[in-house]
């Protein structure tokens, strides 16, 4: 049985949620909350699971592996029906990009300990903070928007007609931009397949709110 140590509200995590639930795989949820007793993270237990003191982890048979993109490989090799990735090298390609542009690109500007690091540090002000997050946000999307409209590989979902990797990586950004109040009037494309992935299971089951530690 697969293991997934999660946070509901942590976008990586619920990157991981949706694929696992786009392959049908049944997981054993470990929650592991970010905020309470000082970051449970922090916890020489989970350390020793992830000494980078990040969720999401997946555990199978025993061995942890970290990094959201990591994971999803992880399960696209072991377990690779229904696909993630399209078969064409361009496609993997192209699908590897999209993913990266949240997950690498906007994603670590704005993950937790970044924002605890403003509060914290550098003292600066919520709406100073929240000004920094749509910052990064609408400069990400922008890119990610372009590479969707003006691509014919662009389907129901990112790649074609089948929802996969990129789109794991898009929905959880947008489900966070939503929290921080960031216009998205200027992304149809993204609304778009937003639309259409959480009429989806899979998705919808994967939200923060339907999680076992949500709060």
């Amino acid at each position: 049985m697969l293991t997934l140590h999660s946070y509901f509200r942590s976008s990586a995590s619920y990157r991981v949620r949706i694929a696992l639930n786009l392959k049908g795989l049944p997981y054993t949820y470990a929650p592991v909350h970010l905020l309470k007793d000082g970051g449970q993270q922090h916890t020489a237990d989970y350390q020793r699971v992830n000494p980078a003191q990040l969720v999401p982890t997946l555990v199978d048979d025993g061995h942890a592996i970290g990094q959201s993109l990591a994971i999803m490989e992880y399960l696209e090799e072991t377990h690779p029906e229904p696909p993630l990735m399209p078969r064409d090298a361009l496609g993997r390609a192209r699908v590897r990009s999209l993913a990266q542009s949240v997950a690498c690109e906007i994603h670590p500007l704005n993950n937790l300990r970044v924002l605890q690091y403003l509060d914290n540090d550098l003292k600066v002000n919520e709406t100073t903070k929240a000004t920094w997050y749509r910052h990064w946000i609408s400069l990400g999307f922008t890119a990610i928007e372009a590479m969707l409209a003006n691509s014919p590989s662009t389907g129901t979902y990112c790649h074609g007609n089948t929802p996969g990797l990129a789109d794991c990586c898009l929905i959880p950004q947008i489900s966070n931009s939503r929290r921080f109040d960031t216009p998205l009037d200027a992304f149809p494309t993204i609304q778009r397949i937003e639309q259409a992935c959480l009429a989806l299971d899979a998705f919808a089951k994967a939200a923060p709110q339907l999680q076992p530690d949500a709060v």
